[in-house]
């Protein structure tokens, strides 16, 4: 029997030809922002898209800003600076999660649609930061004065000129309130009675309180973090002022997803979920009831602007 030569692979790389060069984690986190906005129906979490795209992200990230994190170039926002910083059982890193990256994507989608924004719960200051970098103009609401002062460095560091930053927390009426900052994660602290049974170690102080209604008036667009305390927000915003401003928003609770979909219903305000794809939520169920399902958002508009069309 002949034998017979196996046929050559042509497309086979050279025996001592260099692997081919991997991309750096910078480049890997720039295409995942960059990818975002086209994947928004694989958005939900839990699902094989978002997972691996998380575990993507947060390889990078760790990679990028687990050392110094000093003019570390982060997709289209170009070099920033973000050292590591801990806060209590989180960190920094965890700033720079998926769903975070979500809203990153969807600020810059929209950079030419919005100009002064509101950045409610501004913790360390990245959402600001990439805001500014969107060309926005930045009012932000901290009240935890070790958060506040950690934001004003940050800015600094980067040059941020655009942004102001308020050492108070938000709610429907202006005046002032108990806040518990929590030792175990300072990004859980809230205004007291926002959450149920806070443990831990707890400093409590008085905060001052600005009035949503009164920050509404002026952005047409807001990102509100309130842990626990957004419903109140949302629903002391009268009808009218939907038709100038957005807002993008966790929701923390049960209680909170179902006020926040009644009052929507009431006032004709639509709602987008990420727990949908961004599909628009039809029932109570499409709602997000906690931060591991992702950010809601809320509009006059008939479709949720920045993605492409399903």
């Amino acid at each position: 029997m002949t034998d017979i030569a196996p046929t050559a692979d042509t497309n086979a790389a050279p025996p001592d030809a260099p692997a081919p060069h991997a991309p750096g984690p910078d480049r890997i986190l720039a295409d995942i922002i960059a990818a975002l906005p086209e994947l928004a129906r694989h958005h939900a979490p839990g699902g094989a898209a978002y997972t691996a795209l998380s575990s993507a992200a947060r390889s990078a990230v760790v990679a990028l800003f687990a050392r110094g994190g000093r003019d570390v170039t982060f997709g289209p926002f170009g070099p920033i600076s973000f050292p590591y910083h801990r806060m209590g059982a989180v960190d920094s890193l965890d700033l720079f999660g998926l769903d975070e990256l979500i809203l990153f994507s969807f600020y810059w989608q929209n950079r030419g649609r919005y100009r002064r924004v509101a950045d409610i719960g501004g913790n360390i200051g990245l959402h600001s930061l990439v805001m500014a970098r969107c060309g926005f103009a930045v009012e932000t609401y901290e009240p935890d004065p070790e958060h506040v002062a950690l934001f004003q460095a940050n800015m600094r560091a980067n040059g941020i000129t655009t942004v102001h930053v308020n050492e108070a927390a938000v709610s429907a009426r202006a005046g002032e309130a108990e806040f518990l900052r929590l030792r175990g994660n300072t990004t859980g602290s809230h205004i007291a009675g926002a959450k149920l049974d806070p443990y831990g170690e707890i400093d409590r102080f008085k905060v001052r309180l600005a009035a949503f209604d009164d920050i509404a008036a002026t952005a047409d667009f807001a990102k509100i973090d309130a842990e626990g305390h957004e419903a109140v927000i949302i629903t002391s915003l009268p009808r009218e002022r939907w038709a100038t401003i957005d807002v993008m928003l966790e929701i923390g609770s049960d209680a909170n997803a179902s006020a926040i979909f009644d009052y929507a219903r009431d006032a004709g305000v639509r709602l987008f979920t990420q727990k949908t794809g961004w599909r628009r939520a039809e029932t109570l169920a499409d709602l997000p009831t906690s931060y591991k399902q992702g950010s809601a958002f809320l509009t006059a508009k008939d479709a949720m602007p920045g993605l492409p069309p399903s």
